[in-house]
């Protein structure tokens, strides 16, 4: 009755009272799910829309900008970025927009992707830095949120072992300060659910803190940031930190956007570097970026034959909420040192990557036998070089990292427009099952690189403006164990999208992918062997917009799931999500109705949902039953805004949802949050 009641209610408001979302965060939104597919269910994400709201805001003069800018607009691929330079090269400034229809590879879809982002016109704004100009033209942007899972969960009871010694409430407060794009600041509080608020064990005040204060063109030295920060340099092989991408429908996502130094503003509490970088052209074209980090972290001890304390593994989820958790936290010291030298042109980019990590205790790999080859010591260098160019309708890509006293890693690529309507991109990878490396997200098929061989191939085939296609193949294998699979292995994954779009009003997708990997057999037996685990995905999606009010997208996905000679299983997920646009409105928002049935955990989908600004929710949907959250966006002043969140689980024959710490009685789990936006 409450899940029915919620959704009536819901519809009427939004349906007679709710503004939608404008076309720019419309697209934000479709960019964000259709990247953000293939990352854990726990990704942050608030530093790409981070950067695509502050674009839309601050439009990037395409005259006058360059490779490293671009690249933050992950949706443009670096073989667009090069014919952009070469056709202004060529023909001079652009005069119009309407231009970028006569460069290659630029179809209609990425021209209004990028249209909101980009401007012709000269920016406004004073650049000097003053006193006066940093106060009369700088933009502060304050976020203050509150979340909670209603329902009270086994883990803040009065259990006698391990329990929650903190609240269930979550906190998030991100004040961020830019002026032009000369000076950057910010400061980021959180507190997850179930820690303490406020000087709890190990905090000071807050569990969570970041912050950083950065100067950017600023003559030689181009960026200088002193706090935290993240690097992402080359194909992410050597040193990468903060956000990235593997595999996805877009496949010249497998080709990196290196950004370089950037100021880290996430409230991901593990994902970055902590001390002072910069990026300073020493020559024309040659810069050199040094930068020394130093961060505590959380990790599991042991103790060696000679009592010594020893890292077992580093965690990086940090939730701070048992005792034990609390046990783990700061219980590592990590110091990073080293620097980046980077040719660059245009079309060229040759860089060269050295650094050096020791940490306060030993690393000790697990005695199980696929843990042999994994990092042991106190101390690690990685140095690494990498390369991009583009010749005509190519772009070869590539890097080779090597962990000192270690293994050795490689990936090279290329980019190729092979018509008007055709581009492919193939791409080659090695990594030894003995590199070692701690800033490493190069694409691969297991979490982090190394361990794996493998050979992608990707085509996307536009023959008109109404249809599209992308395909894609990945074969790749183990050389050595893995966890849970007692044999060197092997799988593959292919993937095929039509996208059907014959006006702006009207979208069609169809999906198929499926992937087999080799897992130890789940039968009882005397020595282990592997079966192939086969998962299939089948997705019909549409959205489509009725008059200038209503816009709709349903969406139908199965999942089959087999593992050896057992029976297959599946697992269903059909939803409809809803909004309303009427003029002059300070109200928006927007619902989702959906039904699932997945036969077990093994079968569950994960499907992106629409959150409140900078939070990113991907809904589990396992078990039976029926999902449903409205969001609601109000504008109380020029620059203030509210948003609300209520969101519900309602799952059918079941007396408990979640497990463990997280188990809560009955068949229901609701969540809320509410957030304020105050710029400034």
């Amino acid at each position: 009755m409450r899940f029915k009641l919620l959704f009536i209610i819901t519809f009427l408001l939004i349906g007679f009272a709710a503004k939608a979302q404008t076309q720019e965060d419309q697209l934000i939104k479709d960019l964000i799910e259709s990247i953000a597919e293939n990352l854990p269910e726990d990704y942050d994400l608030s530093e790409l829309q981070d950067r695509l709201t502050y674009y839309r805001n601050n439009p990037i003069n395409l005259n006058k900008t360059n490779a490293e800018e671009l690249k933050t607009l992950v949706f443009l691929s670096p073989l667009q970025i090069s014919n952009l330079f070469e056709h202004i090269r060529k023909n001079g400034k652009l005069i119009d927009l309407l231009e970028l229809q006569s460069i290659a590879e630029f179809d209609v879809v990425t021209i209004q992707r990028l249209m909101p982002f980009v401007t012709l016109e000269q920016n406004a704004i004073v650049d000097k830095i003053t006193g006066q100009n940093l106060l009369k033209y700088g933009n502060n942007d304050l976020i203050v949120r509150y979340g909670r899972v209603i329902e009270k969960s086994k883990g803040y009871t009065d259990l006698p072992g391990s329990r929650y010694l903190g609240t269930p409430d979550r906190y998030l407060f991100r004040y961020r300060y830019t002026y032009s794009n000369r000076v950057s600041a910010s400061l980021v509080f959180e507190k997850d659910a179930g820690e303490h608020f406020f000087n709890g064990p190990k905090q000071k005040p807050f569990d969570f803190l970041s912050g950083h204060i950065a100067l950017l063109n600023t003559g030689r030295f181009k960026k200088i940031v002193i706090g935290d920060y993240s690097m992402q340099f080359g194909q992410a092989l050597t040193l990468w930190s903060g956000f990235s991408f593997g595999k996805s429908p877009d496949i010249t996502a497998v080709a990196k956007r290196d950004v370089g130094l950037r100021p880290y503003t996430s409230a991901n509490e593990f994902a970055f570097l902590r001390g002072a970088a910069a990026t300073v052209g020493i020559a024309k074209n040659i810069d050199f970026s040094p930068f020394v980090s130093h961060r505590k972290l959380d990790a599991s001890l042991g103790t060696n034959a000679n009592g010594e304390k020893t890292i077992t593994t580093i965690n990086e989820t940090g939730l701070h909420r048992t005792q034990n958790e609390i046990n783990n936290k700061n219980t590592t010291e990590q110091m990073v040192y080293g620097g980046v030298l980077q040719y660059k042109t245009n079309a060229l980019n040759i860089g060269a990557i050295a650094y050096h990590t020791s940490f306060n205790r030993i690393f000790v790999p697990g005695s199980s036998l696929y843990q042999k080859f994994n990092f042991n010591g106190k101390e690690l260098t990685n140095i690494g070089a990498h390369y991009s160019y583009t010749y005509k309708n190519f772009y070869f890509f590539g890097e080779f990292g090597k962990s000192l006293d270690a293994g050795l890693a490689y990936v090279n690529g290329a980019l190729v427009s092979l018509s008007s309507t055709v581009s492919a991109v193939v791409l080659h990878r090695n990594y030894q099952k003995n590199y070692h490396n701690f800033f490493n997200q190069a694409t691969a098929e297991a979490s982090e690189a190394f361990n794996e061989k493998g050979f992608y191939a990707g085509l996307n085939i536009n023959p008109s403006k109404v249809w599209s296609f992308q395909l894609y193949g990945d074969y790749f294998n183990y050389p050595w164990l893995r966890f849970r699979v007692d044999a060197p292995s092997e799988g593959y994954e292919f993937l095929g999208q039509v996208t059907y779009s014959p006006t702006k009003t009207f979208k069609a997708i169809l999906r198929f992918k499926s992937e087999v990997k080799q897992q130890n057999t789940s039968l009882t037996v005397p020595f282990n062997y592997l079966d192939n685990v086969k998962r299939e995905n089948y997705r019909a999606d549409v959205k489509w917009a009725v008059g200038k009010s209503f816009s709709f997208q349903n969406r139908v996905e199965v999942v089959q799931f087999k593992k050896g000679a057992g029976n297959a299983e599946f697992g269903y997920l059909a939803y409809q999500d809803v909004s309303y646009d009427p003029l002059s409105s300070r109200l928006s928002g927007n619902i989702r109705i959906a039904y699932f049935n997945t036969a077990s955990y093994d079968s569950r989908i994960y499907a992106y949902e629409d959150d409140v600004l900078y939070n990113f929710t991907f809904g589990l949907y396992n078990g039976k039953g029926l999902r449903g959250y409205a969001n609601l966006k109000y504008r109380l002043a020029k620059k203030l805004d509210v948003w609300g969140r209520y969101a519900l689980y309602n799952y059918e024959n079941v007396e408990k949802v979640g497990s463990g710490l997280d188990e809560i009685g009955g068949k229901m789990k609701s969540e809320m949050r509410i957030q304020l936006r105050y710029q400034f």
